[in-house]
């Protein structure tokens, strides 16, 4: 999957710090969607001294301005990821949990097209479950 290549250098009316910009990196290079406590776990790798707090107010300035987007797994869990991925779905590991962006897609629906019962397509969102590499 092509990760983002913006950075958060114009987020509108507000200062760039070094923790939003670490926040947005953590979310863009990752393999799958993020959860808070798991962007805050990786940027305490960088930034020992970063709150939990500091991570859910950068989170929704950055979902507020549109450089991620949020990720609404079946579960109901919210995940984070970059907001310019092309069309991609998840897995969602079995054994560990995380989540990862599939580029493959499944459907060979596209827009507008008609399904059975007079639906009309107009998008749609697979979440996979199985057993990643590192777990099986």
């Amino acid at each position: 999957m092509s990760r983002a290549s913006k950075t958060p250098r114009s987020l509108p009316g507000q200062r760039q710090t070094k923790q939003r910009i670490l926040v947005y990196e953590v979310i863009r290079r990752a393999e799958g969607p993020l959860t808070v406590p798991e962007i805050h776990a990786l940027v305490l790798r960088q930034m020992p001294k970063t709150g939990i707090a500091t991570v859910y107010r950068t989170v929704k300035l950055l979902s507020d301005s549109e450089w991620i987007k949020a990720v609404i797994m079946p579960s109901g869990e919210t995940r984070y990821e970059s907001a310019d991925l092309a069309h991609h779905h998840h897995f969602q590991c079995k054994t560990c949990g995380q989540v990862f962006d599939i580029d493959h897609c499944p459907m060979s629906m596209p827009k507008g097209s008609e399904l059975p019962g007079g639906f009309v397509l107009h998008e749609h969102e697979i979440t996979m479950y199985g057993v990643c590499p590192r777990c099986k």
